[in-house]
């Protein structure tokens, strides 16, 4: 009955979803891709997995991606005579996962439209269905467990916030839930968490967040100064990376970006903002506070942008390297109520991070950064300030998060072990 209603519900919803899908991706510059959305897989894919057994990851948009590269290289390793196949919703996701040599093929994740989903999955054929974090679709699980597909959650999470919002609708997610083969959870809290929202206890383990397995290693001099060339930044200049922010936050960074020129001018700012189709957005908000600036497409190899300027980054895929170079990282989403971002990601490169209050979605990572002192919370933009400051006038405060940082990376891995050993029972 509950599957009978979700699919006449889906008919009645389809053309708000389609039209509100097409607005999201005219509105970024980015194709809508449909076909692929509605199970339509060019031949190219169909010859790029063809007389192998197929191993399907999701992951839903470029955190998960990055997420779920330990997992991928470990996959590949195992099991080389796989075909491992990604599937993303966001375009974002997509120009990531399709930068990782272990995959051999990139594709939309279908709607969950019943027609969309049973010809998605006929044509793939995959031995596994791996679902980074949390992503529940009733017919994509069904229709997986009638065709004896076993499907694992990897990675799995439930926010404060969103317990909330899935405890009230348990009545609907517990259908999608009971039909997964196993649920990996980062945490015992956010396994008891799934298990009261309906997933069956006993398939429910706590298997580690994959995100800590990442690669670290302290970036050398001359590795900084290279990068540092590349995006024509001068070596001799305090870095500060903003990344990942959001709507609400640039304004907060800009204003105090501009108060600590005036008692430190040998500064520089990289801002990215957390969706590049805001870059005119932040651009505005930088001419309006007076911080010359130049676009990371705009760079052309020539020439070393001015110290107390800007580079605003409207590219994707190139997080890693914006905080390798950096002395200072803000990781953004935090200041405002939008649940933060990966504090991991320039930990394991030995930057210390300075973060905001709102953390729901990332808790652990946060209480951990905290607790290995590898980071510095911020409660407001003022507290911003003065902290930047203190680190911007020592280095040696500076150099010791760092290192707290990649020994944090250095102790809390092994999820991806855990991950593939439950993996391993299922191929």
């Amino acid at each position: 009955m509950f599957y009978l209603c979700y699919n006449i519900l889906s008919i009645f919803l389809l053309i708000p979803v389609l039209v509100y899908h097409l607005y999201r991706s005219i509105s970024r510059g980015r194709p809508p891709a449909l076909a692929e959305r509605f199970g339509f897989l060019s031949p190219v894919v169909a010859e790029k997995i063809a007389g192998r057994p197929v191993i399907w990851l999701h992951a839903v948009s470029v955190g998960e991606s990055i997420a779920a590269r330990p997992l991928l290289k470990a996959l590949r390793s195992q099991y080389p005579e796989h075909a491992i196949l990604v599937s993303n919703t966001t375009e974002t996701g997509r120009g990531v996962a399709c930068g990782f040599p272990e995959i051999d093929v990139c594709i939309y994740f279908p709607f969950d439209f019943l027609p969309a989903v049973r010809r998605t999955l006929d044509r793939v054929r995959p031995s596994l269905v791996v679902i980074m974090e949390t992503e529940i679709w009733p017919n994509f699980t069904r229709e997986a467990r009638r065709r004896e597909i076993p499907v694992i959650l990897a990675n799995g999470r439930i926010s404060d916030r969103s317990f909330r919002g899935y405890l009230r609708f348990s009545w609907f997610f517990r259908n999608a839930l009971e039909l997964f083969s196993r649920l990996c959870m980062q945490t015992g809290v956010d396994g008891e968490r799934i298990t009261a929202i309906g997933a069956p206890a006993g398939r429910v383990v706590a298997a580690g967040n994959l995100k800590y397995d990442i690669p670290f290693r302290e970036v050398a001099a001359d590795e900084k100064s290279a990068l540092r060339k590349r995006y024509a930044i001068a070596d001799d200049l305090v870095v500060l990376t903003a990344a990942s922010t959001h709507a609400g936050e640039e304004q907060h960074l800009i204003s105090a970006y501009r108060e600590l020129l005036n008692n430190h001018a040998d500064l520089f700012l990289v801002l990215v903002p957390r969706h590049p189709e805001r870059s005119g957005e932040v651009a505005t908000l930088l001419e309006r506070g007076g911080i010359p600036f130049q676009r990371r497409t705009a760079l052309d190899g020539t020439g070393t942008l001015p110290k107390g300027g800007a580079l605003l980054v409207d590219t994707v895929g190139e997080m890693m390297s914006l905080y390798a170079l950096a002395d200072i990282a803000f990781v953004g989403g935090s200041l405002v109520p939008t649940g933060g971002h990966n504090l991991l990601e320039p930990a394991s490169v030995g930057i210390p991070c300075l973060f905001g209050p709102h953390m729901d979605n990332f808790r652990e990572i946060a209480a951990l950064v905290l607790c290995y002192e590898a980071g510095i919370r911020v409660e407001t933009a003022p507290e911003l300030v003065e902290r930047c400051r203190e680190l911007i006038m020592n280095g040696d405060l500076r150099r010791q998060l760092g290192q707290n940082g990649l020994r944090m990376m250095a102790e809390n891995g092994g999820a991806t072990r855990k991950h593939m050993e439950i993996i391993s029972v299922y191929l």
